[in-house]
């Protein structure tokens, strides 16, 4: 075995955070988001799902991101329907924020 793979040691993702709790924090935050949106993506209309992306997850505040202001405009009407079946599924989100990213050119 050469120096350089001994003193760069390769690993694996689950080692890497198991060896990092931020990272292990950060990892489980971006599981729960993920989680949230497989809740309530049946209450999205089909043609809207592709524009619809998790985003960060504070204690008791969502994040979506979607890809267009007429997006955005329709899921803010469906706000308190998201809400409400969060919330009867048992998390415990009181805000959801919408945040329009633009494809990058």
């Amino acid at each position: 075995m050469s120096s350089a793979s001994r003193s760069n040691p390769m690993f694996s993702l689950n080692e890497a955070v198991g060896a990092a709790p931020t990272l292990a924090a950060l990892c489980e935050r971006v599981r729960k988001s993920q989680g949230l949106i497989e809740q309530v993506g049946h209450l999205i209309p089909t043609g809207l799902r592709p524009h619809i992306h998790p985003g960060p997850l504070d204690d008791t505040e969502w994040c979506l991101l979607v890809d267009s202001a007429a997006a955005s405009t329709k899921i803010r009407q469906m706000l308190p329907a998201l809400l409400q079946t969060l919330n009867q599924n048992g998390a415990k989100i009181n805000a959801i924020r919408i945040k329009v990213q633009h494809a990058r050119r």
